[in-house]
């Protein structure tokens, strides 16, 4: 198989195929402490807030880099105008559960969509990882690594070299 033929291919998958199981996903739900939150996010890049493990109802996102907002005291986010929506999501601040700081405003893409699709919400978007969602609740994620990783056994299971 050639590059272009394995690139071919990798475009047209559906994330349905590729996607990581649920299970190993970083998800908490809306009710977690924000401790249980920061010792995933010591080896992930993000962790999916979901109402409960039953419904998987997305809430949102907690970034690795959100994780500076919790650490900062109240008064390092305050401007002239007062309270700003980072001033509630410090610790100090009164943040104490997952959904306290979780970013609400979540990138997702339907799971029957192509690898091609997604490759473009993230590029449009410049971000790193999609919420996989099938009517409203969290089936998945997909991210550049998780492209990469499928990406690459294409070409190791086709033979497909590179050619500089």
């Amino acid at each position: 198989m050639s590059v272009e033929s394995a690139l071919e291919k990798f475009h047209s998958l559906k994330l349905t195929d590729i996607m990581p199981t649920s299970e190993t996903m970083p998800v908490v739900t809306a009710d977690a402490d924000l401790i249980s939150v920061l010792k995933i996010l010591r080896t992930r890049h993000h962790v999916w807030v979901v109402e409960n493990k039953e419904s998987m109802k997305l809430v949102g996102v907690i970034r690795y880099i959100d994780v500076i907002d919790v650490l900062l005291p109240p008064e390092a986010h305050k401007f002239k105008l007062g309270m700003t929506s980072r001033t509630m999501r410090s610790m100090l601040g009164g943040a104490a559960k997952a959904e306290d700081i979780a970013e609400r405003h979540v990138l997702t893409i339907e799971e029957d969509t192509t690898v091609l699709e997604a490759l473009m919400k993230m590029r449009k978007y410049r971000i790193q990882v999609l919420a996989v969602v099938k009517d409203g609740k969290l089936v998945g994620e997909v991210s550049i690594r998780i492209l990469i990783d499928e990406l690459l056994r294409l070409l190791r299971v086709g033979g497909a070299q590179w050619k500089q």
